[in-house]
């Protein structure tokens, strides 16, 4: 079967405008904020949207700063990572986190929610812990990660978990 020139130029052009539909959604989706929807179902508990749709395209140095942190908890570097927090009124909350983390130690987590209020970010995960350090059983609950931008890098500001 031959082409005709026609069928070359329809060819082109449709996948011409293929391209230019896909470029321009590319364009549109690097404007949109870290969050592009979340469910309307709530956990009647939380009040946590039950699922969201995250834009692929977003800037994810607040979320890799927020595992870092999270890992290191995880890590048993609780203490090092606190020893800012001692110097204000944060010192018994810090004293605390510390101890719950050692009894209740941390096994997974996943982004569930992401609120953006100037000029913090406040993380929700849910995370997976061993009730007790001995790891002979596991339960999952919320906890957050609040972060501000200081001049350059983002920084963790406060950490809550419910143990």
């Amino acid at each position: 079967m031959r082409f005709s020139r026609t069928h070359l130029a329809i060819a082109l052009g449709s996948s011409g405008l293929l391209v230019l539909v896909f470029l321009g959604y590319l364009y549109w989706l690097s404007g949109q904020p870290p969050v592009l929807a979340r469910s309307e179902e709530r956990d009647p508990l939380t009040q946590m949207p039950l699922s969201i749709t995250m834009n692929p395209l977003r800037d994810r140095t607040i979320e890799r700063t927020a595992n870092t942190f999270i890992a290191q908890m995880r890590d048993s570097n609780c203490r090092q990572l606190l020893a800012a927090w001692e110097k204000d009124y944060r010192k018994k909350r810090a004293n605390f986190i510390c101890d719950s983390e050692t009894q209740h130690p941390l096994i997974s987590w996943n982004l569930v929610e992401w609120e953006d209020v100037p000029p913090l970010v406040i993380l929700h995960y849910k995370g997976q812990r061993y009730t007790s350090p001995s790891k002979d059983a596991t339960y999952k609950d919320l906890f957050s990660v609040t972060l501000e931008k200081r001049d350059s890098p983002w920084t963790v500001t406060k950490y809550d978990a419910f143990y």
